[in-house]
C-alpha cells in the first residue's frame, strides 16, 4: 500500500464512503504480513516509495508465488530477482501485465498508471555480452521504479574505440551503471571521461585469477578516477536501485537559470 492509497482510503473514510470498520480491515496487515516462512513489508511503500523486492535465490517456486500473490492483492507493483525458470512463470500466472526479463532473470508488474519517465537518464554501460545478466537487472530495476534508462552494451577496454564512439551518450546520462568482469577497468575509463556519478558492478565473469569476481572488485574499489561507488559483486539489482535514487535526487534539484 503506497501514500497515494493510504490519503485516498483515509479520504473515503472521512467523507463516509468507507466505513471505519472497512478502513480497519484495509489496514489490517500494515506494517507486515507474516506468512509463516516470510513477513511481507507492505508498509515499505510508505517508509521509502518502493515496495519490498522478492528475491528469488533460495526460495521454492510455492514461496515466491505466496509473496508476489499477497503482494498483488495489497495493490502493490511488484519485482522479483533471481528467478529461476519456474518461478518466473508461477508469478507470470498472477497477472496479465507482468513482464519477464529472461536475461536479467526478474519478472516485473505495474498494477498502477505508469508515470512518465524521468528528465534524467540512467544509462547502464556493459564491459562485454557475458556481463549482460547483471546489467540487464540493473536496466529492469531502474525502470521498474521509475527511471528513464538507456544501455550501451559491449564498450570493453578491449576496444576502446567502441566506447569513444558512445562518448555522446554517456555525457548525456545524470548518473552511470557501469558493469565489468574481467580486470574490471572499464569503470575507471569512462571516470575519466565523464563528469557523472558512477556506479560500478563487478560480475563473476572471468578467468581463474579472476577469483570469481573478487579481482574486479577490487580493482574498481581501487580506481584512481573520481566519483566511483562500486556495489557488490553481480550486484545490479543494487546499481540499479541505487542509480534511480541518484536520479531523483537530479529530479527534484532546482534548475539553473
Amino acid at each position: 500500500m503506497n501514500r497515494t492509497q493510504v490519503a485516498q482510503l483515509l479520504q473515503h473514510i472521512a467523507d463516509g464512503t468507507v466505513s471505519p470498520e472497512a478502513g480497519l480491515e484495509h489496514l489490517r496487515f500494515m506494517p507486515y504480513e507474516d506468512l509463516g516462512f516470510a513477513r511481507i513489508d507492505h508498509h515499505r511503500s510508505l517508509r521509502q516509495g518502493v515496495p519490498e523486492v522478492i528475491y528469488g535465490e533460495g526460495k521454492t517456486v510455492d514461496q515466491i508465488r505466496a509473496i508476489g500473490e499477497r503482494m498483488l492483492q495489497h495493490g502493490s507493483d511488484l519485482l522479483a530477482t533471481r528467478l529461476a525458470p519456474q518461478a518466473a512463470e508461477a508469478l507470470l500466472t498472477l497477472a496479465p501485465q507482468a513482464e519477464y526479463n529472461a536475461i536479467a532473470r526478474t519478472v516485473a508488474v505495474r498494477q498502477h498508471p505508469q508515470q512518465a519517465g524521468t528528465q534524467g537518464i540512467v544509462l547502464v554501460a556493459a564491459a562485454g555480452t557475458s556481463d549482460l545478466p547483471v546489467a540487464e537487472e540493473a536496466v529492469v530495476t531502474a525502470r521498474a521504479l521509475g527511471s528513464t534508462v538507456q544501455t550501451v552494451y559491449d564498450v570493453g577496454v578491449a576496444g576502446l574505440h567502441r566506447l569513444l564512439d558512445q562518448h555522446a551518450v554517456f555525457t548525456a546520462a545524470r548518473v552511470i551503471v557501469v558493469v565489468a568482469g574481467m580486470e574490471g577497468a572499464l569503470p575507471s575509463v569512462v571516470g575519466g571521461l565523464v563528469d557523472k556519478p558512477i556506479i560500478a558492478v563487478p560480475t563473476s565473469v572471468g578467468y581463474g585469477a579472476h577469483f570469481h569476481g573478487l579481482a574486479p572488485l577490487l580493482a574498481m574499489l581501487n580506481s584512481c578516477a573520481s566519483g566511483i561507488a562500486v556495489v557488490n559483486i553481480d550486484n545490479g539489482f543494487g546499481a540499479g536501485y541505487m542509480a534511480h535514487t541518484i536520479n531523483l535526487l537530479g529530479e527534484s534539484a532546482p534548475q539553473g537559470s
